[in-house]
């Protein structure tokens, strides 16, 4: 993973006066006379222009009648041609324009959701929730993390990070791109210095969020409210957390009451943040390091019964070729976890693979209940907190899908 952190760098459009005047823009025109009707408009979609113009590039986008469209970033080296980010004909790109969403989205969170009074480990900026196609900001403690997706949003990095640090003064950053988006985006993140774990709170307990570190940008905080309703339903009970990552769902339900928590995960590096999780809020939470098939048949073998599972495991592809597949592998671990689950147990079954929707997810839980003549009811279906606002017209963007099942 290619990072950087306390660089300043000297490209940002604003400075060197790349966007200019909305008419002066370059003019990339779509195929099509009908209006994209979401924000990313691939390659197919569009008519390369003949001039050469450098990824992230701000451009005007127009029709195949030349209406226009809108205004965004174009990359004539990525899958995602352009990223449609105004459509208002006096609307610019430019330095004021992303300050001012960051200010929108800083202010949902605070003055709308009020989340600083439940946590101070939340999701500042969700991409194109927010009208910031490209750009992901997470907020742990005094530290921010900033993960770039689009060239665009890396042209636009010392104007993004001022702006975050008007909001958050005396901050943390550090900020990275996946080396997969990098060469797809074509952009070069510079290598940095990972930040140190921190300590964040949560609905009163306490957890080490480690940056750079395991999945995601450090804590999977989009699951902060989930796990709170899965504590208050698990207590008294046995439960068992799959792919704990960092112990959160089995934290949580030991401080509301539960009997007993085991958590499994292969990573020995998160089982260790886990452990010291469990301790910070002085639960005995157990957590064990082995693959969660191998671990479920011997528990089945043993006769164990677990009666509040919760699966959640990492994303299982970014590929659409490759989402049967990962429907296939969802089917499986679902499966194997109803066998260690009695009659009238909980199961949380989640999946954070954005390109399985929740329908297709549904429908592979119907397809395990009958495979293994139980009956599943669904209680409840959530997704992520509303730190992780989802446009209309970006089903994408709700990724997550957390179902409350109940086993007969």
């Amino acid at each position: 993973m290619a990072c950087a952190r306390y660089h300043v760098p000297m490209n940002d459009p604003s400075h060197v006066g790349a966007n200019g005047a909305p008419s002066s823009l370059p003019v990339i025109r779509l195929k099509s006379d009908r209006a994209p009707g979401h924000p990313w408009i691939w390659s197919a979609q569009v008519h390369k222009p003949e001039q050469r113009l450098p990824p992230g590039s701000v451009v005007e986008i127009r029709d195949a009648k030349d209406r226009f469209v809108g205004r965004g970033f174009w990359n004539g080296h990525a899958r995602i041609a352009l990223r449609l980010l105004a459509t208002h004909a006096n609307e610019s790109i430019d330095a004021a324009w992303i300050a001012s969403r960051i200010d929108a989205a800083v202010a949902l969170r605070r003055d709308w959701l009020t989340l600083d009074h439940t946590s101070d480990a939340w999701r500042v900026v969700h991409s194109e929730g927010d009208g910031l196609s490209g750009l992901i900001v997470d907020r742990y403690a005094d530290i921010l993390v900033v993960e770039y997706f689009a060239a665009g949003m890396w042209r636009f990095r010392e104007t993004i990070h001022a702006a975050l640090l008007a909001h958050f003064p005396g901050a943390r950053l550090y900020w990275f791109a996946e080396s997969h988006v990098q060469k797809q985006e074509s952009f070069d993140c510079r290598s940095g210095e990972v930040p140190a774990a921190v300590e964040v709170h949560e609905h009163g307990l306490r957890f080490h969020a480690a940056p750079g570190c395991g999945h995601k940008t450090g804590f999977f905080a989009d699951q902060r409210d989930n796990r709170r309703r899965f504590a208050e339903l698990a207590r008294g009970r046995r439960v068992l957390d799959l792919c704990c990552n960092a112990g959160g769902f089995a934290v949580h339900a030991m401080a509301a009451g539960a009997r007993e928590a085991t958590g499994v995960d292969m990573d020995a590096g998160i089982l260790e943040i886990a452990r010291a999780n469990a301790a910070a809020n002085q639960v005995a939470a157990r957590f064990e390091q082995a693959d969660i098939f191998d671990w479920l048949r011997a528990a089945v073998e043993r006769g164990e019964r677990y009666d509040a599972v919760v699966l959640d495991p990492a994303k299982l592809t970014r590929d659409r070729n490759r989402v049967v597949d990962a429907l296939k592998k969802y089917f499986a671990m679902n499966r194997m976890a109803l066998d260690v689950i009695p009659p009238g147990g909980l199961l949380l079954t989640c999946s954070c693979t954005g390109l399985v929707s929740e329908a297709d997810f549904l429908e592979m839980l119907r397809r395990v209940a009958l495979n293994a003549g139980r009956e599943i009811q669904i209680l409840d279906v959530r997704g992520a907190g509303a730190d992780h606002p989802v446009r209309s017209d970006v089903p994408e963007g709700r990724y997550l899908k957390a179902v409350f099942c109940r086993v007969s």
